[in-house]
């Protein structure tokens, strides 16, 4: 009987299997890398053990180190969660081999659904609808007769790693390539093939559960359509665009699939439903899917003590007539990117995390967390269950917008947006949905008083800011005058532009605010006319972390966070971050050398050009990996490469200029 486990990763996923371990009174056991010394997932398992260095290659990729810790504290299974070597055959294979138990797919499963051409020959035989598989060689011409737009994948591994969609033949060797070094550099297997790529698909999953006993169930089915980089943001359960016929095929086709193979523990098989309904198996995820809480929500059930249950050899205690559905979940995940930028990851320090509604919130993140480029940038899964998916959408995107994350770039607007668009209520959600709605990816965010009254908040956090840090004549009241011709001005700045507020206060709870450009003055020595809005603004609940607004009488309750000249707003209506801008600007000194500049800490992985090479117009320079994905850094202008700054293997920092270019003169400069 399972006693101690050992959470072989880190994050949120080590955070849910140790609430799922204890509910079931099992001890747990937990690591860490030195980065993650002070993570949320340490305080929630009962014992963490440290696994010196900072690289996962180091740390939670060390197979070794995992058993060995597992063995010194007393454990008598592992859990690998997802990710890291959750579907590594060979570490399942040396856990059994230690005496431990393992928590997940017999390692010939592994190995047999963990290969995408063997898991498609192991689907045909079951009888599950699929695609074939076109194998091809990096590096060599592709065979000509393959079906264009094609996708290209990796044989191992999963997450969107790997993958590329290639529609133009001439791109074809170049993806296999790219998708290949992918692929080694994520799983240490460079393997990949070519399939058709069905256009305007849904991506559609199934989840099944197997034990020792012959039993294999499935829990329903979860679309997830929605991703960036063929990785996933929102998911749901059930699916609002298959019929009825469509979803009894692909649930009959992953239980055959499992039985076939003699599935045993928690798997995913993915499918990828075309506009025209046909139906082509993918691949089988032999893990816990990042998306298994809304499946969790519908049927009322924990995956994890399932998992747990089985790796113990306990018969499933349902059969497939005890697994019912209700109502409809969606899960959407919070991450560390800017959307508006091409999914730019972000890193640093979380300020302030504070995510609160009718919700369930899955996260390994707090304030003080440290997100850095070596790990996903995935913060937290925040997932709403209703009656309905209309409900559902709706209290998620009320929850989103009153979260709290600062110090790190999310998705959070983009999320919110989403939920709201009329195509996605609509259900109308194909895997293009965000190539076919780019106003997702950069909202306009809270308009009109909502916006105002963030504004304010920031306005008047500085205000009180500036007071309680003067040690001279913090005793005046604000703004104080011998003669008072002016208020106080500010001046801040947000994606919309520049934002000009004067004000007086008129004690310490109220103000007189006047919003809008400030007049200027003209050629003949008189001022433009005064066109700005002239408000009465009362302060309540006053605090540098915000306070309640109050605008012609309607109250909103604005939290702040300054960091240096930057003020993070989150109200109601959702949140903003402003500048303010100096009063006095130094100039700034143009560098002797340009060129690209990596856009976050990272690895080079791949150097395209050499000293003296001329490049065009978004041409690839330098391939900069990091959070797991590759960055291609690209030419801005026709150039002459003068000096490659970086090699393959190494580290860049934030702002490093990689290449350095002298710009190509133009004819018309010439003259």
């Amino acid at each position: 009987m399972m006693r101690r486990l050992l959470i072989a990763n880190r994050g949120e996923i080590a955070v849910r299997i140790a609430e799922g371990a204890h509910r079931l009174g099992i001890d747990t056991v937990g690591v860490y890398a030195d980065p993650d010394a002070g993570a949320m997932h340490t305080d929630v398992v009962d014992v963490a053990v440290s696994l010196p260095g900072s690289s996962p290659n180091d740390t939670y990729l060390r197979g070794d180190l995992l058993i060995e810790a597992a063995l010194e504290t007393g454990c008598d299974a592992v859990h690998p969660g997802y990710g890291f070597l959750a579907e590594n055959a060979e570490f399942a294979q040396a856990v059994m081999d230690a005496g431990l138990l393992w928590v997940g797919p017999d390692p010939d499963h592994i190995r047999l659904l963990g290969d995408k051409v063997a898991a498609k020959r192991a689907a045909e035989e079951a009888g599950v609808e699929t695609t074939p598989a076109i194998v091809v060689t990096p590096g060599t011409e592709p065979p000509d007769d393959v079906p264009m737009p094609a996708l290209v994948k990796a044989a191992a591994g999963g997450g969107g790693r790997g993958m590329r969609v290639v529609r133009n033949r001439s791109d074809l060797a170049e993806a296999i390539v790219a998708a290949s070094r992918e692929a080694e550099s994520a799983f240490g297997d460079g393997s990949v093939f070519v399939e058709p790529f069905l256009e305007k698909g849904r991506h559609v999953e199934v989840q099944i559960i197997g034990d020792r006993h012959g039993n294999v169930i499935h829990l329903g089915e979860r679309e997830c359509s929605i991703q960036r980089r063929n990785q996933k943001i929102l998911e749901e359960a059930p699916s609002a665009g298959i019929t009825h016929e469509m979803r009894g095929t692909l649930l009959r086709g992953a239980v055959a699939l499992g039985r076939h193979v003699g599935y045993v523990g928690a798997g995913t098989v993915e499918f990828l439903v075309g506009a025209d309904g046909a139906i082509n198996f993918l691949e089988v995820n032999t893990r816990l899917q990042v998306e298994h809480p809304v499946t969790e929500a519908v049927t009322g059930l924990d995956l994890v003590a399932l998992q747990l249950m089985v790796a113990d050899g306990e018969p499933l205690p349902i059969t497939q007539d005890d697994v019912t559905f209700e109502g409809h979940a969606i899960e959407a995940r919070v991450v560390a990117e800017d959307p508006s930028q091409e999914w730019l990851p972000s890193t640093g320090t979380v300020r302030s995390f504070d995510i609160e509604g009718d919700v369930r919130v899955d996260t390994g993140t707090r304030a003080g967390s440290q997100i850095s480029s070596d790990y996903d940038s995935l913060l937290a899964k925040v997932i709403a269950h209703g009656p309905d998916r209309p409900s559902a959408a709706r209290v998620l995107a009320r929850t989103l917008r009153a979260a709290r994350i600062t110090g790190v770039t999310t998705n959070i607007d983009t999320l919110i947006a989403v939920l709201s668009e009329d195509e996605f209520l609509a259900a109308e959600t194909p895997t293009t949905y965000l190539d076919d709605h780019p106003a997702v990816l950069d909202p306009p965010g809270p308009d009109g008083d909502d916006r105002l009254a963030l504004l304010l908040g920031a306005v008047f956090a500085t205000e009180l800011n500036d007071r309680l840090a003067d040690d001279v004549t913090g005793f005046a009241p604000s703004g104080w005058r011998n003669l008072l011709t002016t208020g106080q001005r500010q001046l801040w700045r947000d994606a919309r532009g520049e934002h000009a507020v004067e004000y007086v206060m008129q004690g310490p709870s109220a103000a007189d605010v006047w919003y809008g450009p400030w007049p200027q003055a003209t050629e003949d020595g008189s001022l433009t006319p005064d066109g700005r809005r002239q408000i009465s603004v009362r302060l309540f609940q006053r605090s540098l972390t915000g306070q309640a607004v109050v605008i012609d009488g309607e109250r909103r309750l604005i939290g702040v966070d300054l960091d240096g000249n930057r003020a993070h707003t989150t109200g109601p209506s959702g949140a903003v971050t402003f500048t303010r801008v100096p009063r006095f600007v130094a100039p700034e000194f143009e560098e002797a050398g340009q060129g690209p500049v990596s856009p976050l800490p990272g690895t080079v992985i791949a150097v395209h050009v050499t000293a003296g090479q001329v490049v065009q117009d978004g041409e690839v320079l330098m391939v900069v990996e990091a959070m797991k994905m590759e960055h291609r850094i690209t030419a801005a202008i026709p150039a002459t490469v003068a000096d490659v700054r970086y090699s393959v293997g190494d580290r860049v920092e934030t702002g490093d200029l990689l290449v350095r270019l002298e710009a190509i003169a133009r004819d018309e400069d010439r003259g």
